[in-house]
């Protein structure tokens, strides 16, 4: 399967002034694999060092960070030649030894011709809780599951992939239907690797449901394995509540559904935890759409999974809504397209987004984000309804630059707002210039 995060890869190997990279994501979405692939592809050699479990490498890097000397060391671990600027050197799970992470720092600054590339589950924690962190001496790559148009690619419709990068509406639009079959099933199915290959190479929905029951159950027992038990509690049930807070008609997040009189510091670190892991994504409210616009966002929320495929099987997605017309897009009030759509705004576009809400709780607008000097509203649709009185509204109040509506509809430009189709939504940075 090919992962666009190669190309940034081939930006990173080509940087003259080059760091060591470290990738960011959750357990399961391809990190080993890219790496690996990236190693083959693009290095003459490859030295893979896994550190979960690795007692010799704890103890080798308990010493001092002399280069040569663990160079020499991890040379016998990978059972390779490690030449400078020929071999790509792999540091996987290496938050499971933080001095194996400080390392990054010295190889940086004293052994830069050495190409590393370093990942782990739950980097994010380390990085919080690591006082040696090699802050400013890394760079960053940050891994998502599979977007829509990887899912396309993989699944032996890269035409329809290429066509909207294209943006030939003309073209698109008769194609609608296969599109919107696609998305059902990617609804369905997700972006986790493993369940996008399972697909793809036996088109069995009941398998592809075990693998996620399996990748949900593996994130549970990482509750208890790494959390701090006291937390562990907590976690669970903010995990477990995420499909009821995104079916409400209001998708902000309630700490009273938790359970009665809960409140925010009784589960910031709980919340912090599945953040650092890559498991959950917190959607902030701002109060104003003006520049920069995170100065503007305030405590209240929304929370969303990692994947629309894993939240689809979490809220017990039944598999004949596959069959159903578009009642997959519209189940659980719609929360499955919102999921959808701020997880394409993040793999496709490198977009952090937040929302937006009227004061009185009279209107609100599912995401907004800053594109150049603007900040970009998008309304989001389960269906073709044409309807979007929060966003005109919106429109009324602030005039925006670009105004997006992303539903089942066809593309539409008018002139206070674009529709733009739902199995479209990776042009929406295209849209914004």
């Amino acid at each position: 399967m090919k992962r666009y995060a190669m190309h940034e890869l081939e930006r990173w190997q080509n940087d003259p002034h080059r760091k060591p990279l470290i990738i960011r994501g959750a357990r399961q979405v391809g990190k080993t694999w890219l790496m690996k692939e990236f190693g083959k592809l693009a290095f003459k050699s490859t030295a893979y060092i896994n550190f979960d479990n690795n007692e010799r490498m704890r103890l080798l890097f308990e010493g001092d960070f002399d280069i040569p000397r663990l160079i020499a060391a991890l040379q016998i671990e990978c059972g390779c030649q490690i030449e400078r600027g020929n071999t790509l050197i792999l540091f996987d799970e290496v938050q499971e030894v933080p001095r194996a992470l400080a390392s990054l720092k010295y190889f940086y600054e004293n052994a830069p011709e050495y190409a590393i590339v370093a990942a782990g589950s739950l980097l994010g924690v380390a990085m919080h809780h690591g006082s040696s962190f090699p802050v400013g001496k890394v760079a960053f790559l940050d891994l998502h599951p599979m977007s829509f148009t990887e899912f396309l690619d993989a699944t032996g419709n890269k035409s329809l992939s290429e066509l909207l990068k294209k943006q030939d509406w003309s073209l698109i639009t008769p194609f609608k239907s296969k599109y919107i079959d696609l998305l059902r099933n990617y609804y369905f199915i997700g972006g986790m690797p493993e369940a996008v290959q399972s697909f793809i190479e036996e088109h069995d929905y009941l398998k592809v449901s075990e693998i996620q029951s399996r990748l949900l159950d593996a994130y549970e027992q990482d509750f208890s394995k790494h959390a701090p038990p006291e937390i562990v509690p907590r976690i669970r049930m903010l995990w477990n509540s995420i499909p009821a807070q995104l079916a409400k008609e209001n998708r902000k997040f309630i700490y009273g559904m938790l359970r009665e009189g809960s409140r925010a510091k009784d589960f910031e670190l709980a919340l912090q935890w599945l953040i650092d892991c890559g498991l959950v994504y917190q959607v902030n409210r701002i109060t104003k759409p003006a520049m920069p616009i995170d100065a503007y966002r305030d405590n209240a929320f929304k929370l969303f999974m990692l994947d629309v495929g894993l939240l689809a099987a979490k809220s017990g997605l039944d598999i004949k809504s596959l069959l159903d017309g578009s009642r997959i897009f519209t189940e659980f009030k719609g929360s499955l397209t919102e999921q959808y759509v701020q997880q394409q705004l993040r793999a496709e576009s490198g977009i952090n987004p937040l929302y937006w809400s009227a004061e009185l709780g009279s209107a609100e607008i599912d995401f907004v984000f800053q594109s150049g000097m603007n900040i970009i509203p998008v309304e989001v649709k389960a269906e073709e309804n044409l309807q979007a009185k929060s966003l005109k509204a919106y429109c009324a109040k602030f005039s925006p630059k670009v105004a997006i509506r992303a539903s089942m509809s066809d593309y539409r430009k008018e002139s206070w707002l674009t529709n733009l189709p739902l199995y479209a939504i990776s042009q929406i940075k295209q849209e914004c210039e």
